[in-house]
């Protein structure tokens, strides 16, 4: 694949697609490729995340970890997995293990803060983003607190 193909293909990751094509050329250079045999284990829960996976083709199956009850679940081609540890140190709450050959696009955490510093209006619409983000969490949860308040 082509720089431009890997630029088009990271345009169609929401969270991404807001930072504008000069810097997602950035990250398409200093991303890494990672392919993976069927069965292997990319990250385990509770391991220590520095960055975050595109998912570019195959399908990874997200294991909830530390006791957490839950269904697994699968993510395909454009899933980004581990988004949070592109700003801020985290434990990974999940496993994820390739439940056929795929490939991710690995974003370091230093990779995609040089980026936003670099590129300090793309670093603001993605602030944007996620505090709209944040907004409709609270609204939902407020929604959900109501239903719960009506059913007691």
């Amino acid at each position: 694949m082509s720089l431009e193909d890997d630029v088009a293909f990271l345009q169609q990751i929401p969270t991404l697609s807001v930072l504008g094509r000069q810097a997602l050329r950035v990250l398409a250079i200093g991303a890494e490729l990672r392919r993976l045999p069927s069965g292997a284990v990319l990250f385990y829960a509770g391991e220590l995340a520095d960055g975050a996976y595109v998912v570019r083709d195959g399908t990874l199956l997200v294991e909830p970890g530390g006791g957490a009850t839950g269904r697994d679940w699968t993510v395909g081609p454009g899933a980004m997995v581990g988004e949070l540890a592109l700003i801020t140190e985290t434990l990974s709450p999940v496993t994820a293990i390739a439940r056929e050959p795929t490939t991710v696009i690995r974003i370091s955490r230093n990779l995609f803060r040089k980026t936003l510093e670099g590129y300090p209006a793309a670093a603001l619409r993605l602030r944007d983003m996620m505090a709209k983000r944040a907004e409709a969490w609270a609204e939902d949860l407020a929604a959900i607190r109501r239903q719960l308040a009506a059913s007691l």
